[in-house]
């Protein structure tokens, strides 16, 4: 077997999230930066915290608004086949 092939192991490696949190695991990187942990990630805190920097959420929301503006003034193809046969047979007595 080759010998000195493995990195460096530090069993007391430092991790540090934005939200200040720090605490220490095993790994082969001394010091690691993350921007969520379990203090701060969604999932855990039941919180809603959106990082949209190129506006995408936004833009999502006022393409589906749109749409349905658009669904609620459009009609279906019922609705024209039956505006259609209405004009063949004339107006309902």
């Amino acid at each position: 077997m080759k010998k000195d092939i493995h990195p460096k192991y530090y069993p007391k490696a430092k991790i540090t999230c934005v939200c200040g949190n720090e605490f220490s695991v095993g790994s082969t990187v001394e010091n690691i930066k993350v921007e969520l942990c379990h203090l701060c990630h969604p999932f855990y805190t039941g919180k809603q915290k959106l990082v949209d920097t190129a506006r995408r959420v936004e833009k999502f929301r006022e393409k589906l608004a749109k749409k349905e503006t658009a669904a609620k003034t459009h009609k279906g193809k019922k609705a024209k086949k039956q505006a259609k046969a209405a004009k063949k047979t004339g107006p309902a007595k």
